[in-house]
C-alpha cells in the first residue's frame, strides 16, 4: 500500500460521508441509491460532482462505475478499482483511493457501497455457483451459509479457550446499546436484554439470532482527497494514517481449514501491516468500529489487532469494556449488528462521525479510531485520526 518513500501515512483524508436511511426495504434500486449516498458525500465536502476522477467499489457491487459517473454527473474518471471479498473490501475501497490520490493518479477520490440484501436475495441460495473448489470441501457437509462457517470456528474457540455466550451477548450489547442512541439505526427504538439474547432462536448453534448482523436496504459513500486539498474543504478532515488489506498464506475462506491455526485469521497480517506503517500502537486508539457481522468476529479481532493477548478476546468484553467510557468504546453507531449491514462501510463512515466529534455516542476527545473489515475472509483495515 504503500506509496513513495513515505507512504500512505497522514497523505489523505476524508472529507465527505453520506449515507440514505436504512431499512428492511426501501423501494428505490441500489444505482437510485448509490447516487444519493454519493451526492450527499459529495454536498458534505462542499465538492462539485464533476471533481471527481477516481472510484472504488466493491466486485460485489451492482452499481459500476459507468452508470454512477453518468448519473452523477463526474468528469474523466483517471483511477477506478473494485475490491473482492465483500465486507472483507470495506476499508480497502478508502485505502485504494488513498493509494491512487498519493501517487498522483486522481484528485477526488468516492468510495461507496449499495445494498438491497434486506428486501434482495442471499447469495448463498443461487445453487449454480454453490460449488467452487473450495466450497466443494464445506457446501456438502451442511455449511452452506456464512453462519455456519463462522459457528464451526467460534465452537472450535468457546472450547479452546473457555470463553462463553455471554462474551458474545457483551458484544451484541454494546451494538445495541449503541444504535438506542442513533436515531438512523434500524434497532434505535429496541433494547436488548439478556433475556432475549440467551432464549432468541438459533441460527447455527452456537450463534442465536442476536449474534447476526442486520439484513439491510441501503448505500453509504465517502470522499477521499490529499491532505492539502483536505484543508480547504466544507468540513473538518479525517486522516488516513494508516492502511492495509490481507490475504494470509494458505487462506480459505471463513473456516480457514488449510491454515495451522484457523483462529489467528487474516485480521492478524493485517495488523502487522497496519500497525507498521503507522505511528499509533493499539494503546493510542480511542474508539473502534470493528466488523461485526457475526459477534465473534468481534473477539477474534480484538486479538488480532492487539488490543489483548490469544484467547483473551472474550474476558476483554467483560466489565463494560466495549461501552462509552469503557477500555474500547465499540461500534458507536450500531455496527452490523444494530445499525445496518452494508458490508461495514456504515463503519468507516461512524469512524469519520467520531473523529469529528458528531456521533450519536460521542467518545470525548476521540482522536484515533480503528475501523476494520470483516474477518474470517480476505480482509482489510484502516486507522483513522483527527
Amino acid at each position: 500500500m504503500a506509496a513513495g518513500s513515505g507512504g500512505l501515512k497522514d497523505a489523505t483524508a476524508i472529507v465527505g460521508i453520506g449515507q440514505t436511511p436504512f431499512a428492511k426495504r426501501l423501494p428505490e434500486d441500489e444505482r437510485t441509491l448509490a447516487c444519493r449516498a454519493v451526492l450527499a458525500a459529495l454536498d458534505d465536502a462542499g465538492i462539485a460532482p464533476g471533481e471527481v476522477d477516481a472510484l472504488a467499489s466493491y466486485t460485489m457491487e451492482e452499481t459500476d462505475e459507468v452508470e454512477l459517473a453518468k448519473a452523477c454527473g463526474f468528469g474523466d474518471l483517471t483511477f477506478f478499482s473494485k475490491v473482492g471479498f465483500g465486507g472483507g473490501g470495506s476499508c480497502a475501497t478508502v485505502a485504494h483511493l488513498a493509494a491512487a490520490i498519493t501517487a498522483g493518479q486522481a484528485s477526488v477520490g468516492v468510495a461507496w457501497r449499495s445494498r438491497k440484501r434486506g428486501s434482495g436475495p442471499r447469495p448463498w441460495t443461487n445453487t449454480t455457483v454453490q460449488l467452487p473448489t473450495p466450497a466443494q470441501w464445506t457446501r456438502p457437509f451442511g455449511l452452506l451459509r456464512p453462519a455456519d462457517e463462522i459457528a464451526m470456528l467460534t465452537r472450535r474457540y468457546l472450547h479452546e479457550y473457555g470463553a462463553t455466550r455471554d462474551h458474545l451477548f457483551n458484544v451484541a450489547l454494546a451494538c445495541r446499546n449503541r444504535a438506542n442512541q442513533n436515531p438512523a439505526a434500524i434497532m434505535y427504538d429496541r433494547p436488548l436484554t439478556r433475556e432475549m439474547y440467551m432464549s432468541s432462536r438459533w441460527i447455527s448453534e452456537p450463534l442465536c439470532l442476536f449474534d447476526n448482523c442486520l439484513e439491510t436496504d441501503g448505500a453509504l459513500a465517502c470522499v477521499v482527497v490529499s491532505a492539502e486539498r483536505a484543508r480547504d474543504c466544507r468540513r473538518r478532515p479525517v486522516y488516513v494514517h494508516s492502511a492495509a488489506q490481507s490475504l494470509p498464506a494458505q487462506h480459505h475462506g471463513m473456516v480457514n481449514y488449510w491454515n495451522d491455526d484457523p483462529l489467528t485469521g487474516p485480521a492478524w497480517s493485517a495488523a502487522r501491516h497496519l500497525w507498521k506503517h503507522s505511528d499509533l500502537t493499539p494503546e493510542d486508539v480511542d474508539v473502534a468500529q470493528i466488523y461485526d457481522a457475526f459477534t465473534p468476529l468481534v473477539l477474534l479481532s480484538l486479538e488480532g489487532y492487539g488490543f489483548c493477548g490469544r484467547g483473551e478476546g472474550g474476558a476483554f468484553t467483560e466489565g463494560g469494556a466495549l461501552e462509552t467510557g469503557g477500555l474500547l468504546p465499540l461500534n458507536t453507531g450500531g455496527g452490523g449488528l444494530s445499525e445496518a449491514y452494508v458490508h461495514g462501510f456504515n463503519l468507516i463512515n461512524e469512524g469519520v462521525k467520531q473523529l469529528r466529534g458528531t456521533s450519536t455516542a460521542q467518545v470525548p476527545g476521540a482522536s484515533a479510531c480503528l475501523v476494520t473489515a470483516g474477518e474470517g475472509v480476505p480482509t482489510s483495515a484502516l486507522l483513522l485520526r483527527s
